[in-house]
């Protein structure tokens, strides 16, 4: 048997070389462990609901309401940056959250971290994961979107990756700081809470700028609204948003160190 060797279904991505082989590399472990995240993510109904059916149906309600009429001239091109903003809170932020708190209390993280794996390649992996289903995401919600009549800026297509990557980096790593810091039933109640509170007030479908004038400088540097507002900038205007951007790496490396810090692993 090798490494290339098929791996049984339901047996976490692990690379043990076997009397005469030869470890995988660090990169090729972290892509397996990713798919393997990713394809559990997939396949779980509530993630599948989580990932697709409600960001969908939230679109359509968008599109279909008059809640937009006041930010923009045509209700979809507010609409679509802003739920592909909620598609990267509920993917990396939510959804990735409440899986590593389960997988820490059940031992998973513990055991994987053992392996040739490691921490650092087992975060990795997470990382991985989320861009892959993030990628899905984005096109069954972008498809939808085109299907009503989308027609985002090209010029902002490249803006809108940079800023999906930053974004999709802070909130895993904001997952993890919960995740890795609060028992299970407390991350799996206190990621909802604050997805629910950042998707009705922080600024990922209502622009950061409409909102109260007094709470408008505090929402603008919270992750939801640099990545909200930062996507409508580029999709919308074709133009990069540098505060956006510098508000998300900044929340991704705070977050990621205190991971680093205080993240527990059993």
């Amino acid at each position: 048997m090798t490494l290339d060797a098929p791996v049984p279904a339901g047996t976490p991505a692990r690379a043990v070389a076997p009397i005469g082989g030869t470890a995988a590399s660090l990169p090729r472990r972290v892509l397996r462990h990713g798919a393997y995240e990713a394809l559990a993510m997939l396949r779980n109904g509530e993630q599948l609901v989580l990932a697709i059916v409600l960001p969908l149906l939230a679109l359509t309600a968008l599109v279909i309401t008059p809640l937009l009429d006041a930010y923009g001239p045509d209700r979809i091109d507010i609409a679509a940056p802003g739920v592909l903003a909620l598609c990267t809170m509920s993917t990396a932020f939510t959804g990735q959250g409440i899986a590593t708190g389960f997988d820490r209390r059940y031992g998973v993280l513990r055991f994987l971290s053992t392996t040739p794996l490691g921490r650092s390649g087992l975060i990795l992996g997470k990382a991985v994961a989320v861009a892959v289903v993030l990628a899905v995401q984005l096109v069954v919600i972008g498809g939808a979107a085109a299907l009503m009549g989308w027609s985002p800026a090209p010029a902002g297509i490249l803006p809108a990756a940079l800023l999906l990557l930053l974004g999709s980096a802070a909130f895993t790593a904001l997952g993890l700081l919960v995740a890795g810091t609060l028992r299970p039933e407390a991350t799996l109640a206190v990621t909802n809470l604050v997805w629910i509170l950042l998707a009705a007030a922080g600024g990922v479908i209502i622009p950061a700028a409409s909102l109260p004038a007094a709470a408008e400088p505090f929402i603008s540097v919270l992750p939801s609204a640099a990545l909200g507002d930062g996507l409508r900038t580029a999709l919308v205007n074709g133009v990069l948003d540098p505060f956006a951007c510098l508000v998300l790496l900044a929340w991704a490396a705070l977050a990621s160190l205190a991971a680093i810090r205080w993240f527990k692993w059993s």
